[in-house]
């Protein structure tokens, strides 16, 4: 696996192409081979060494298309909400009942831009070379969604050792709103690897909010890199709780493009076992008095790995910027481990910008106050841990929403309170 290449019929496997877009794919495909999966040389992967991973854990990777039959899912009970069902990476039901359909629109995903940009991570590379599936997702101007949007993605149990590369991409017209919740539900009881590229376009005065979670804990290896460029006075909101998956990269860049754009992340997660995860961030601030907030509170046990990369970009002309960064760990067991590598890159000088990170074992003195008051250790630890990642919860606004995050959450957290 560590010399993992694609004979490039795989990408005839696929379908036909024209020419320009067959071009592209080839030109992606060779510079996957060169350079193969990433490694720890890379600066942007220092803390997952992601050749190491995929050669430790997979025998092989699939690259057959996976048979994406309907299935029937449970779906969310705890709130009112419009839906579309993407299994497999591929865009298998939607329903917009509380909306005016004419006013949003919905399909497979059909790459027509191919760029010439050299990108230094292979997995989008690879992802440019062979993604056939994905969708995409666009609301008009002037309109705001009536209900949230819920995006089940549903992962079958015909998964082993397949590699799944798939491209999204959500457009949000001028004037216009719309709130998703991300909700991945792994059937699989094997390794497989997601690879996701997605583009998020905001036009001016557009607000887009995305809250993410997964169902329980599974088998999967999920790298998902985001595009998110912003128009004149847009915002973009994101709750993260990406626990859950063996292996999670998510690597998220958000551009301001115009002037008063505001881009606010917030994640929460419990890592356990040998869990893997990494939330890498670029805000490029490209405008004047635009605003970007970031705060990542990870718990970790076992063997579990975290990493947060953040990093704040500021142009020149980009004056009277406010940015804010911060990241937080606590590691309840002397296996576990926590990286943090926050960034500052300023040419403005008329900005008001800041970062920090902290990370260290839980307070003993609090352990030691709650079990005076009737709670063992293990109720203790779990009582604090809940209350550590409340305050990334608690600013989600919608109560039925947050109390379903919750117990989510609470059920990731039961496996500890167990050992």
């Amino acid at each position: 696996m560590l010399n993992f290449k694609i004979n490039s019929n795989a990408i005839e496997k696929i379908g036909n192409f024209n020419a320009k877009e067959k071009e592209f794919r080839l030109k992606n495909l060779d510079s996957f081979n060169k350079n193969g999966f990433p490694n720890k040389k890379s600066e942007d992967w220092k803390f997952s060494d992601l050749r190491e991973i995929v050669s430790k854990n997979f025998k092989k990777l699939d690259l057959k298309v996976v048979k994406t039959d309907a299935q029937k899912i449970k779906f969310i009970q705890e709130f009112d909400h419009n839906y579309i069902i993407v299994t497999n990476g591929e865009l298998t039901s939607s329903n917009f009942k509380f909306e005016e359909k004419n006013k949003i629109k919905v399909q497979n995903y059909l790459n027509n831009n191919f760029i010439n940009k050299q990108e230094n991570n292979p997995l989008i590379n690879l992802n440019h070379a062979l993604s056939d599936k994905g969708y995409f997702l666009e609301v008009e101007e002037n309109y705001k969604l009536k209900k949230i949007l819920v995006i089940y993605n549903l992962y079958t149990n015909n998964l082993n050792q397949n590699i799944l590369n798939c491209k999204n991409k959500i457009k949000i017209g001028k004037n216009s709103e719309l709130h998703i919740l991300e909700y991945t539900i792994n059937r699989s009881k094997k390794n497989f690897f997601n690879n996701i590229y997605e583009n998020v376009v905001l036009e001016q005065s557009a607000i887009y909010k995305n809250i993410c979670i997964y169902n329980e804990k599974s088998f999967g290896y999920f790298h998902k890199y985001s595009s998110n460029k912003l128009d004149t006075k847009s915002s973009s909101t994101f709750f993260i709780f990406p626990s859950g998956l063996k292996f999670n990269k998510l690597d998220l860049e958000f551009d301001l493009n115009g002037e008063n754009s505001e881009c606010n992340l917030q994640a929460a997660s419990y890592l356990n076992h040998d869990d893997h995860q990494e939330i890498k961030t670029r805000i490029n601030h490209f405008a004047p008095n635009c605003k970007s907030f970031q705060k990542v509170k990870n718990v970790l046990d076992s063997e579990s790995k975290g990493i947060y990369q953040g990093k704040i970009f500021v142009k020149d002309i980009a004056q009277k910027t406010d940015a804010y960064q911060l990241s937080k760990a606590i590691l309840l067991n002397d296996d576990s481990e926590f990286n943090s590598k926050p960034e500052l890159e300023i040419y403005a000088d008329d900005v008001k910008c800041s970062h920090g990170s902290s990370s260290g074992s839980i307070d003993e003195d609090s352990i030691f106050y709650l079990m005076s008051r009737g709670l063992n250790r293990q109720e203790a630890i779990k009582l604090l841990v809940e209350g550590f990642l409340s305050e990334i919860t608690n600013e989600i606004k919608s109560n039925s929403i947050k109390n379903f995050i919750i117990g989510k959450l609470e059920e990731q957290l039961h496996e500890h309170k167990k050992n």
